[in-house]
């Protein structure tokens, strides 16, 4: 069984005002990484005082600097009334939208459960 066979390389091209070239196409060329050192440092990341140097420097450049805030923390409200019945539920979603999920999905309601706040995606 022979190998790939290698890609064709066009014959030199040569005008008047330029000498011939020649293409070399090299397939399944690994590319020379540098050897692996255990003890090189690993990714710094920044602290404080580098956020500030780069936070300057990017007002004197003039772009838009935001802080990201992080969300205060909320008291966990405690819903800890009765959970709606699972059949009134299931009516609230249209007929079309659930013969979709029962087609694609094969989805089934089975269960009313109440989550945490924490748990949900904001």
């Amino acid at each position: 069984m022979a190998g790939p066979t290698p890609p064709v390389i066009p014959p030199a091209v040569r005008t008047e005002t330029e000498p011939a070239r020649t293409v070399v196409a090299v397939a399944d060329a690994e590319p020379e990484l540098p050897p692996a050192d255990d003890e090189a440092p690993a990714a710094i990341w920044p602290d404080d005082s580098m956020e500030s140097a780069f936070r300057a420097e990017a007002k004197e450049r003039g772009e838009p600097v935001r802080v990201a805030r992080e969300p205060e923390e909320k008291e966990e409200e405690n819903e800890s009334g009765a959970v709606p019945k699972l059949d009134d539920l299931v009516a609230r979603i249209p007929a079309g939208v659930r013969e979709a999920m029962e087609d694609l999905f094969r989805a089934r309601f089975v269960a009313v459960k109440r989550v945490p706040r924490k748990a949900l995606k904001s």
